[in-house]
């Protein structure tokens, strides 16, 4: 009789406990872009209505399974994964709309893009990784804004946990609370390719170096069983390996395949082992999202009648989950802005950059434009913003961590041409620019070119204020270079000019796309025969002239635009009463609009130039001549007191686009030039000269090498080769 009733008080409790669920943990794998088809499994699990209790990632596991767990739905995921930049997301470089116009002048010399840094000390600073990882850490702060004050990770909409490797100890590290992007950026840093990420002292990486498939990690947060999805890189045949990458790539798989049959080893019959068809998929294959979300989501709906026993029979439990998913929790009020800085300029100039309104909606576009121009100043490692909530409202912090590699830079340039009949022109170009040299922001810069146009230039930019709105800039200057003199078409002599001065400026910059400038500035110099008729004057000369210069530049790519526009205008007065021996005025106008649509591009654009009144033609002239600028003729070996040229430059990149960073495009090319040259005070006009080009140019990691054929009417035919620069 006591057995009886002990089984029938027992009876309505285990009634219970078997239509209690099991608590099922979510296990995601590492594996770069293949680890995008972990959105596609959790569509499939959506669909059987599997509601998962935890989630554990690692690497790019931690990316998808991170914002899953912060809310995102699984749409939202696949959106961003097929949309997203990921050329842009990983990479340093900020959208060239947005960097400061100064730092865009630095790419219109012919230096290539690569630079060397060097600390105060003189010592040169190499970096922790090749990408520090600023628009990766931007995008994943933008996308988990809504988590910022939730440090303990068990409460997010689904718990969730991220696994690193602290470099200095090899030990792995499980994050549980935190900063959520902080955590989610350093599980997947990649040793040597991301930086690593500083949390609490310890520099982690990413945490497929210990554990790849974290299902021990699962199991700790209190799970009855697993769904472990292996996204994992196979290990390549002997044929396979044929280079230093290759092999670099097989110890690295070799390290996380290991860690990752130890997790495997450990599955249970009740587990659940989803593996993803993506023998054809490499780790950088971010174009073909579609495909491995597909993948993802076939290998999943495959197992459905295993799954089947699995589904949540009551909806409601998904409720945290749809909360998180609501619009407003992602875009706080922000009540006040405070600014983290240990860089060489003053918190005001960060907090000029900050465009975000008090007492409005969180503008994550805009804040994300703004800390791309920071980024773009070149004074820091990263810029970061977090939303700390507060009693008096939500604070939006700009952290800004100065660059420990150095912020002073050094940057070389080449260019060469040969007209094929033995005359040949080469520069050899140098700039060291010393940045932050007070908390203002100011500057100086050298740079040194060697060859046919010698020159020597040195400024110091002075902002007047935060955020570089006004300026003062004094330079100094030197230049030597051949301009041949013409008479009645024919050159009679060509005359080593020789000119040295100085100047000062002051100027407004116009927001990050334009400056105006209007200075004074004097000059000395001499003009030997160097070719030609001895019997002409070798003469020096003063000048002392007002200048007002006008730039403006929105163009994506300075090497291979593809929309945008840039636009130069100069406007000059030589005047005795500042110490030129004669007066007269010279104008310059420079024009390029780009248009671009899938592979190619247009380039319309030209430069007219003219002197207003009677001077002597050797220091009054401009020059032409090179690629693209009257192709056929050497670099600027045609000179005239007036030029114009109109040009349309078509070129067509003939390699598929990478997402990622070590992008090698191709292009080939051709242009139409017409131009023409001329002087005042003889009778000496080169009439309209018709000219073309066409190129094959590389975009290498140091700077674009362009090779281009020319020639023109006038029977002159000349070979290019240009390392930094193109138009």
């Amino acid at each position: 009789m006591r057995r009886l009733l002990f089984i029938l008080l027992l009876f309505p409790l285990l009634c219970l406990a078997q239509a209690t669920p099991p608590k099922i943990g979510l296990v995601l794998s590492g594996g770069a872009a293949r680890g995008l088809a972990h959105i596609g499994v959790l569509k499939a699990l959506e669909e059987q209505s599997i509601r998962v209790d935890a989630i554990a990632g690692t690497s790019m596991g931690a990316v998808i399974g991170g914002l899953y767990a912060a809310g995102y739905r699984v749409d939202e995921l696949e959106r961003l994964a097929t949309h997203l930049d990921w050329q842009l997301a990983l990479s340093d470089a900020p959208p060239r709309q947005d960097v400061p116009f100064r730092r865009k002048q630095d790419d219109r010399d012919f230096l290539v893009k690569q630079r060397l840094s060097f600390r105060d000390d003189g010592s040169l600073g190499l970096p922790l990784g090749v990408i520090q990882g600023q628009n990766l850490a931007l995008l994943l702060e933008s996308l988990l804004v809504h988590t910022n004050d939730t440090r303990d990770f068990d409460r997010l909409a689904i718990p969730f946990r991220a696994v690193a490797t602290d470099i200095a100890t090899g030990e792995k590290v499980v994050f549980q609370r935190g900063h959520l992007p902080r955590a989610i950026r350093a599980s997947m840093s990649i040793p040597a390719v991301f930086a690593p990420v500083e949390v609490d002292g310890r520099l982690l990486v990413d945490g497929g170096m210990v554990d790849n498939i974290p299902v021990d990690v699962a199991r700790s947060m209190g799970v009855d069983l697993v769904i472990v999805v292996d996204i994992g890189n196979p290990l390549q045949p002997r044929k396979e390996l044929g280079t230093v990458v290759d092999v670099l790539n097989q110890s690295i798989t070799l390290m996380t395949r290991t860690n990752s049959e130890a997790q495997l080893a450990t599955l249970k019959p009740a587990d659940v082992l989803i593996q993803p068809p993506l023998a054809g998929y490499g780790s950088t294959d971010f174009g073909k999202a579609k495909e491995m979300i597909d993948a993802g989501y076939r290998a999943t709906t495959i197992l459905d009648s295993r799954l089947a026993i699995l589904r949540s029979p009551d909806s409601s439990q998904a409720r945290p989950l749809d909360s998180a998913r609501l619009p407003s929790e992602r875009t706080p009020v922000i009540s006040s802005i405070k600014v983290e800085n240990d860089s060489k300029i003053s918190d005001a100039v960060i907090r000029r950059y900050i465009r975000q309104p008090l007492g409005q909606p969180l503008d994550l576009e805009r804040l994300q434009s703004d800390m791309s121009t920071l980024y773009g100043l070149d004074y820091f490692e990263q810029v970061h913003y977090r939303v700390v909530r507060r009693q008096d409202g939500n604070a939006l912090v700009i952290n800004a961590r100065g660059k420990r590699a150095g912020t002073d830079y050094l940057r070389l340039g080449l260019n060469l041409s040969d007209d094929m009949r033995g005359d040949s022109a080469y520069n050899l170009g140098a700039s060291y620019r010393k940045n932050g040299i007070n908390e203002l922001g100011a500057e100086w810069l050298s740079r040194v070119q060697l060859g046919d146009h010698q020159e020597l230039y040195s400024e110091f930019y002075q902002p007047l204020d935060a955020g570089s709105r006004y300026f003062v800039a004094p330079y100094l200057f030197g230049e030597a270079q051949n301009v041949e003199a013409i008479l009645d078409n024919d050159p009679i002599a060509e005359y080593r000019l020789e000119r040295y001065g100085l100047g000062l400026n002051l100027g407004r910059q116009i927001a990050n796309n334009g400056e105006i400038r209007f200075g004074v500035g004097q000059a000395w110099g001499e003009a030997d025969v160097r070719v030609g008729d001895q019997d002409l004057p070798s003469f020096s000369f003063t000048e002392g002239y007002y200048e007002l210069k006008y730039s403006f530049d929105t163009l994506d790519n300075v090497d291979y635009p593809h929309q945008g526009e840039a636009i130069g205008l100069s406007l000059r007065q030589y005047d005795p009463q500042l110490g030129s021996d004669e007066r007269y005025r010279q104008w310059e106008l420079i024009l390029d609009k780009a248009f671009g649509k899938g592979p190619d591009t247009f380039v319309l654009g030209g430069r007219y130039g003219r002197t207003l009144d009677d001077a002597e033609v050797v220091t009054s002239s401009f020059l032409l001549g090179g690629a693209r600028q009257l192709s056929g003729f050497r670099q600027d070996s045609v000179s005239g007191q007036n030029v114009s040229l109109g040009r349309m430059v078509y070129y067509r990149r003939m390699t598929q686009r990478s997402f990622l960073p070590l992008d090698f495009p191709l292009y080939l090319g051709a242009s139409l030039e017409r131009g023409r040259v001329w002087n005042n005070d003889n009778s000496f006009d080169s009439g309209y000269i018709n000219a073309a080009s066409v190129f094959i140019s590389f975009d290498t990691p140091l700077g674009p090498l362009d090779f281009s054929y020319g020639l023109n009417d006038e029977a002159e035919r000349a070979l290019y080769l240009n390392l930094g620069r193109i138009f």
